[in-house]
């Protein structure tokens, strides 16, 4: 076993080389170029299904993504396919880079029986037995405690599985909040709580709901390591989160991140967001992950044909995705007995 790693102060700044995942390719660009795409895959099909809902397509609620990519992105190639993630209502980013196939969260989207639910769930509770996503909740914190059993079971199991648990800042004020962490500092778990801080709490700023705006404090209260930093990069993401994944796999120890970032659209699509200003929209856009990661690319030597063949490639995958959802048929009453008691996925 190796020696404790340590958490390094918050915001401190680290090169790429330093320490990751050892699930990261040797082809430096090549990798980056793969986690461009996750991020350039959310951004279409988020665009998308709100188009859709624009258009009456798609009802109920929908909480975009659009600005957040390179925290789910990051953060999940970090992992093994047989790891967990648990994250909130704001789930199509997570699912997507957990591996869930646009057809399937297009169609959950659209309400069809060939979504990932069988239509059943919708936009906020996307999940996928297959590739150990398991769900994203409506009930803000609520979910925080089951990632914690998620973690208590692999620790018991012994299996080496890490679990990722994303939530909101508005989340840290939450009850299950303290009853998830608590438990996995008390237990020791192989879990990392991810503070996904895009600084509006629906529409309330930091400064009006939080008298500390430094989330991982509060890992001081519970004992366990803490980091911080901004998501405008995704190898920062993929870096820093990759020590806490190390941590949590090699010596059964939770951390808490905060991942400040940012949403460029309101909280849900009934969402104006006239709380902030355009001229803070725009500055913060300057630092979309996005056009950073590309900028990257093509300044370190990838090539811009490559870069247009992948995004076309992407607006390929994304088109088909939504025909498949438009073409896809309703569910009918013959799933009602087999998802009520045997099973969201028997016969």
């Amino acid at each position: 076993m190796s020696e404790p790693l340590k958490a390094h102060a918050p915001d401190t700044p680290r090169p790429h080389g330093d320490v990751g995942p050892l699930t990261r390719p040797s082809g430096q660009l090549d990798h980056l170029a793969d986690l461009y795409r996750q991020m350039f895959l959310i951004r279409r099909l988020e665009e998308e299904a709100a188009r859709a809902y624009a258009q009456g397509k798609i009802g109920g609620f929908l909480h975009l993504y659009i600005g957040q990519e390179a925290v789910a992105v990051g953060s999940i190639a970090t992992l093994k396919p047989e790891d967990y993630v648990v994250t909130t209502y704001r789930d199509h980013g997570v699912a997507i880079a957990k591996g869930m196939s646009a057809n399937a969260l297009m169609a959950e989207l659209y309400g069809k029986a060939t979504g990932c639910s069988k239509g059943l769930g919708g936009s906020m509770h996307m999940f996928d037995a297959a590739t150990n996503m398991l769900g994203g909740y409506g009930i803000v914190g609520g979910h925080i405690p089951l990632a914690a059993g998620v973690a208590f079971a692999s620790k018991y199991r012994a299996d080496g599985r890490v679990t990722l648990c994303y939530f909101g800042e508005g989340a840290v004020s939450i009850g299950g909040f303290h009853e998830g962490v608590s438990l996995a500092a008390l237990w020791k778990l192989p879990i990392v709580f991810i503070c996904e801080n895009n600084e509006y709490s629906m529409g309330t700023p930091l400064s009006r709901t939080m008298s500390v705006e430094d989330v991982s404090m509060k890992a001081l209260g519970y004992g366990i390591d803490r980091d911080r930093f901004f998501a405008d990069d995704v190898l920062t993401v993929e870096q820093r989160i990759g020590e806490a994944v190390q941590r949590a796999r090699e010596l059964s120890l939770p951390t808490l991140v905060e991942i400040r970032t940012y949403r460029f659209r309101g909280h849900s699509m009934s969402d104006p967001a006239k709380y902030r200003t355009s001229a803070e929209l725009e500055e913060r856009k300057k630092r979309d992950p996005l056009f950073r990661a590309r900028e990257q690319l093509t300044k370190e030597g990838y090539a811009e044909a490559r870069l247009v063949a992948l995004e076309g490639d992407v607006e390929k995958e994304v088109q088909a995705a939504v025909k498949f959802a438009e073409e896809s048929p309703e569910p009918d009453a013959s799933i009602l007995e087999p998802t009520t008691y045997d099973g969201p996925f028997a016969a």
